[in-house]
């Protein structure tokens, strides 16, 4: 039996190493953020290891040692996340992966799944951020990756060289990825869609709320959503962001009804009585369904409906950026013959829990002979006592709203919202703590206005009899500011909130505004394009109502124009003579009376040789010709150099004649 030939192994140049630890590094480095600290730590020590080695010119560590560390590392991720898949154990695993291939790299073979395994790895970035500096990063390194592949197969070049090459390339691809951005199928979701961590670190208000929850979602400064209105919008002491609204209080915390989430067997009643204000919301994720309309909406975008206490809830859970069109009024009443049930709702409470509070309530029943009254007492209470806004309350004992109106009286939107509500119920005012955000920014760059977490409330709403349901935000009558300016307003200087919330100065804050508006730009017109905004693109090419036929017989149709372009501007690049090679080209057709043809194939010192061989009396012309020729379009010539070489044909060519003279005129 025959034997087959061996396959011919490409060993790896040693100069070549540190373009593959370069790649390593750059595609493994910005998932450090989301790994566990060993495991950033494990493999920036086996890098540092392998570019040690590099460095000595030393052997690499034995098969059965490395396997061992592998098989360790592997066990220890699956211990880290009780699982090898989902989407933090996979990137973990290709992160260590890329880290340990190179510690058993020898041949070219090696190499290329090194770069391989970074191209992939590239794509989990956007598992995590889908923002402008992971873009670029990834641009880099895809570049980065291009010029790697041209050093391993093109040999010691010259750095800028190998760069300007793999940018040449992808300005090459950027035709094609534009066309199949524009057609290729959008998919609604995020990136990635498997196991449990598929929404993991969404962000926003929960269905529930305890004194210290919202304090924790206004340290941030991720921006919630932005809004775009169309004409005027309303005072910012009117931006109130409706939410979840919370109707069950168990003692300590504040939960959403889950009975008020089916949609109504009929809808809230909800009376205009001024102006109304159309405006375009595109929502953060926050996997939950509620819109944060403007308090209240009019008009609801498709997919969408209202609730029994006025959130506005979608269909499904928002795990992907979405843009909504809504109409809003902020003047109303609301449901001003109200559901029995409802108002039972509004006014449980659990059976012996703040005695204190529930005397006090008690009181201003007897006296008070209407719920307006019994309300102005309560926030007159508020704004005349030592009671002070913070984000650092202390700690609150067993009866919570007892200890905080007589004891602490230190506390956020949370704890007003909440201790009012309880007072009204214990008085007999059916009430409820609703929760949203309040107040936003306007980006003067674009024209946006622009919620964060930090902008995260709680306020309160009563039903009055005839007039429906009254909103009444506790915190206006301790922190007046805290409504008419906002958060960093109201709060003292010592209380966290992020430094980028906090920002006084002017060119950092028009720094700020300028990279905002970038990032919105981006998301609407490039993250934004779903299925939705695609479809409309394809109406505006004359595909009305593309199906997948027609959507491939279009991107195959442009594909095939753009190769097409891209190819007749290669060949017309290739066809271009630089002044170099036009003049080694006119010292070359010198040679072709005397029978010296250089071939296509044919470098400039392999032809000048053979002018030796062939011709002696030519060989120094040729030699210095060839040599400036060689500089120039190969290496870092000079351009004196292309002087020389017009001058060596024209050596050449006086050269010439004097052999011509000699010969019509021998001695």
């Amino acid at each position: 039996m025959a034997k087959r030939p061996a396959k011919h192994v490409v060993e790896l140049e040693h100069a070549a190493i540190p373009w593959l630890l370069a790649v390593a590094v750059a595609t493994a480095a910005p998932h450090a953020q989301h790994l566990p600290l060993w495991i950033s730590l494990l493999v920036a020590c086996v890098l540092l290891w392998r570019s040690w080695l590099w460095q000595q010119n030393t052997h690499l560590p034995g098969r059965w040692p490395l396997a061992l560390l592998v098989m360790t590392g592997v066990a220890g991720i699956g211990w880290q996340f009780h699982t090898l898949f989902g989407r933090d154990a996979g990137v973990a695993l290709l992160v260590f992966f890329m880290a340990f291939k190179p510690m058993e790299m020898k041949t070219r073979r090696d190499a290329m799944v090194v770069v391989m395994l970074g191209f992939f790895l590239l794509l989990t970035h956007y598992f995590y951020s889908q923002s402008i500096p992971t873009g670029l990063w990834l641009l880099a390194s895809t570049t980065l990756l291009a010029a790697t592949l041209i050093r391993l197969h093109g040999g010691n070049q010259p750095v800028s060289t190998i760069f300007r090459y793999a940018g040449l390339l992808l300005a090459q691809a950027i035709p094609f990825m534009v066309i199949v951005f524009l057609l290729f199928p959008r998919i609604s979701g995020p990136l990635w869609g498997l196991p449990q961590d598929a929404y993991s670190g969404l962000t926003g208000l929960s269905d529930k709320m305890s004194p210290g929850s919202l304090n924790n979602l206004i340290q941030s400064g991720a921006i919630a959503f932005r809004v775009q209105f169309s004409g005027d919008l309303p005072e910012k002491s009117q931006l109130y962001w409706r939410g979840p609204v919370l109707n069950d209080y168990d003692g300590q915390t504040w939960r959403v009804n889950a009975s008020a989430l089916p949609r109504p067997i009929q809808p809230p009643t909800i009376e205009s009585q001024g102006k109304t204000y159309s405006y375009v919301m595109t929502l953060e994720p926050h996997n939950q369904r509620w819109l944060l309309a403007l308090d209240l909406p009019a008009a609801l975008p498709s997919d969408s409906a209202i609730a029994p206490t006025f959130e506005t809830r979608a269909k499904d859970p928002l795990v992907s950026r979405a843009r909504y069109a809504f109409t809003s009024t902020i003047d109303y009443v609301a449901n001003r013959h109200e559901n029995p049930d409802q108002l039972r709702r509004a006014l449980h409470l659990p059976p012996e829990i703040n005695p204190r509070s529930r005397e006090l309530a008690n009181t201003w029943r007897l006296k008070f002979e209407s719920p307006e009254q019994i309300s102005n007492a309560a926030l007159l209470m508020f704004r005349q006592e030592a009671y002070f806004y913070t984000l650092r309350p202390p700690l609150l004992g067993q009866q919570v709203i007892d200890d905080f109106l007589f004891n602490t009286r230190r506390g956020f939107c949370e704890h007003f919202a909440s201790a009012y509500v309880f007072l009204m119920r214990a008085a007999g005012v059916p009430a409820r703590v609703v929760t949203g955000y309040q107040g936003g920014e306007i980006n003067p760059v674009d024209g946006y206005l622009t919620v964060r977490q930090s902008d995260a409330h709680a306020w309160a709403e009563i039903w009055l009899a005839d007039k429906g349901w009254i909103r009444v935000d506790p915190t206006a009558a301790v922190a007046p500011s805290r409504i008419e300016l906002g958060i960093e307003a109201a709060l003292p200087a010592g209380d966290p909130l992020p430094a980028l919330v906090r920002i006084d100065t002017d060119w950092l804050r028009r720094l700020r505004n300028r990279w905002e508006a970038g990032n919105n730009a981006w998301n609407q017109w490039v993250l934004g394009y779903n299925p939705a905004r695609q479809r409309e693109v394809l109406s505006r090419l004359g595909l009305h109502e593309p199906d997948w036929l027609n959507m491939t017989a279009v991107l195959a149709s442009l594909c095939g124009f753009a190769l097409l372009i891209v190819t007749a501007l290669t060949l017309y690049r290739r066809n271009t003579l630089t002044p170099a090679q036009r003049a080694w080209h006119r010292f070359c057709r010198k040679l072709n009376p005397l029978g010296i043809v250089r071939a296509e194939w044919e470098g400039p010192l392999a032809f000048s040789k053979r002018v030796a061989r062939e011709r002696p009396e030519l060989a120094r012309v040729a030699a210095e010709a060839a040599g400036h020729f060689a500089d120039l379009h190969y290496g870092t010539g000079q351009p004196v150099q292309l002087h020389r070489l017009r001058e060596c044909t024209r050596s050449l060519t006086d050269l010439l004649k004097l052999r011509t003279t000699s010969r019509r005129n021998p001695v």
